[in-house]
């Protein structure tokens, strides 16, 4: 019995023993983690702190609020302070900074997301759109409820709802060569998420004059690709490109649909934060390409700034009023934005030409003809017209003798007559023309384009036929 009560005496004591470290352990902890706190105050004491955090500290200077702000920022930014690259100067640097993101869309989506998630001092917003239903699945900034708002302010609530501390200014309007200079000198850096050819020459223009570093990106289809403009040497954009292509090549997301811009979007916004707190290797002289389908990414090198560039070479004379008075739409001879005046080829005298009115009354008269639905054939898939005959621009020279033995077929059932009326159509109007040269050079000489195609379709003759 007694020798029971000793061990029963011993395994009390040990637990106790257990106890009393277990506690000391964590007044320990508390004790380093008040220490390390004081450290990160003594730091701080020596650079200003984060406008958002400043502005949470009383006037009184009272030590307690002081303490919050710097605890908040701490447990907010950690993983950023525990990179040795980085650390509190980069998060110091970065709340210091100021971005304006041109363009609330794919791109500018992840980009103001980041930026405001990573602590940016203020953040800058310009895009004169609207909400729109199939922006949704990349544009991963807006939801359902802003359909219908301007993006700059469902940009903007979505950035403060991920991080109240910053600031942030909402421009809805479209950034123009009338509005550039006032709103882009505000800002420290600038990123162009605009993914049009207008607006990169006219802000990277701007950036020059302005002297701010561009971060540029631009996706199309599956394809991506980043720089860094006019920042350490690297060139603007008129050193690589001085002139636009002497067509209308250039591709939009709208004509040819997009993937994986959420990619190109995050590292521009890494890009940005690099530049503005000096860390790391930004992209200067330098080009990313990134693939989606195959997930490849290369670098290659670009030329160094050109000094015979008109616009930031040795001997510039582009200035502020030739800025104020450029017409980059006419100049690249593409729209701005969605809103402008999309440019409508003129290749085809009048009498090759019908208007959706005219055709809806050849369609009503029941008279035998052919239409020709020269769209991609995944358009076709979408959306077609009865009855018409899907043969792509890119296949038609390749696919004449088919359309010949259609024409015929259908001439059989024209009471004797030898000519078979054929009438082209595509997306928007422009497509269709190049296909009648094509076919009136091969001998189909009463072929005819539907003028503004469907889209015209759509709002002249059938409201319910579906855009995309």
């Amino acid at each position: 019995m007694e020798g029971g009560g000793d061990g029963d005496g011993g395994r009390s004591r040990a637990e106790a023993i257990m106890r009393e470290l277990e506690r000391l352990r964590a007044e320990r902890e508390e004790l380093d983690g008040r220490i390390r706190l004081l450290e990160s105050q003594l730091r701080l004491g020596a650079a200003p702190l984060p406008p958002s955090a400043a502005a949470e500290v009383e006037p009184t200077g009272s030590p307690s609020s002081s303490s919050s702000a710097a605890a908040d920022m701490i447990s907010r930014y950690r993983r950023h302070l525990l990179l040795p690259q980085f650390g509190l100067e980069g998060q110091r640097k970065l709340s210091q900074s100021s971005i304006l993101v041109v363009g609330a869309g794919g791109l500018g989506s992840p980009v103001a997301m980041y930026l405001a998630a990573c602590g940016v001092g203020c953040l800058g917003i310009v895009d004169g759109d609207r909400v729109e239903l199939d922006n949704l699945h990349r544009q991963i900034i807006h939801i359902e409820a802003y359909v219908g708002q301007p993006k700059v302010k469902s940009a903007a609530a979505s950035c403060r709802a991920i991080n109240s501390s910053i600031k942030v200014f909402e421009y809805h309007i479209t950034l123009n060569a009338s509005n550039a200079l006032d709103i882009m000198r505000q800002y420290d850096i600038v990123v162009d998420a605009t993914n049009n050819l207008p607006s990169r020459y006219m802000i990277s223009d701007c950036c020059v004059l302005m002297n701010k570093p561009l971060i540029s990106g631009s996706a199309v289809g599956l394809e991506g690709q980043l720089t860094v403009y006019h920042h350490n040497g690297s060139p603007c954009y008129r050193c690589l490109y001085p002139n636009p292509p002497s067509s209308p090549t250039s591709q939009s997301c709208s004509d040819n649909g997009i993937l994986g811009i959420r990619v190109i979007g995050c590292l521009q916004a890494l890009e940005a934060i690099k530049v503005a707190t000096a860390v790391g290797k930004p992209l200067c002289g330098r080009m990313l390409h990134f693939d989606a389908l195959s997930s490849h990414t290369r670098i290659v090198k670009i030329s160094r700034s050109s000094p015979t560039c008109k616009v930031c070479g040795e001997n510039p004379v582009f200035t502020k009023e030739d800025f104020v008075n450029f017409d980059y739409e006419s100049f690249t001879q593409s729209p701005m934005s969605k809103n402008s005046t999309t440019r409508s080829l003129n290749l085809l005298p009048e009498n090759a030409r019908v208007s959706c009115r005219d055709y809806k009354k050849v369609l009503d008269s029941g008279r035998p003809h052919l239409l020709v639905d020269v769209r991609p054939s995944h358009h076709f898939q979408i959306a077609s017209m009865a009855h018409s005959i899907n043969v792509p621009l890119s296949l038609l020279e390749e696919k004449l003798p088919l359309l010949r033995d259609s024409a015929r077929e259908v001439s059989s059932r024209r009471d004797g007559r030898q000519h078979c009326p054929v009438y082209v159509i595509c997306r928007r109007g422009n497509d269709s023309q190049v296909a009648v040269q094509i076919l009136r050079e091969n001998g189909f000489l009463y072929a005819s384009d539907v003028a503004g195609g469907f889209e015209s379709w759509a709002k002249e003759v059938d409201p319910s036929f579906l855009l995309y």
